[in-house]
């Protein structure tokens, strides 16, 4: 008999703006580029739709693995976007509030940012 154990999810980092645990939410959000983001990740799921479709029709695979690139491309373009916002608002807050402790769990989350993205 084996044992399926659940996946514990992984805990969510420190939040560097001082936001606390509980809201998670942005400091600031640029209206233009929320809606930019949202356009953007809407067509990313037609894309994303259209990819399981030539995968189940059996399509070629080069035609396919270009397709995906193309996906990869929006969401680093989403991603940028969002990391723009995230410096102005979130991280300038932080760093300006003339908490050490704040400004440390700000430099360290974006960091770590950093080093998850530039993969």
């Amino acid at each position: 008999m084996s044992t399926v154990r659940a996946r514990q999810p992984k805990a969510m980092p420190a939040c560097g703006c001082g936001t606390g645990k509980k809201s998670r939410k942005a400091v600031g959000v640029d209206a233009a580029i929320k809606i930019s983001n949202l356009q953007r990740l809407r067509r990313i799921e037609g894309q994303v739709r259209g990819l399981q479709r030539l995968v189940s029709e059996d399509r070629y695979c080069a035609d396919v693995l270009v397709q995906i690139s193309s996906v990869q491309e929006a969401l680093r373009s989403v991603g940028r976007a969002l990391m723009r916002n995230h410096l102005k608002y979130c991280a300038s807050e932080a760093i300006r509030s003339g908490s050490a402790g704040r400004a440390d769990a700000m430099y360290e989350e974006l960091l770590g940012l950093m080093d998850r993205h530039a993969r």
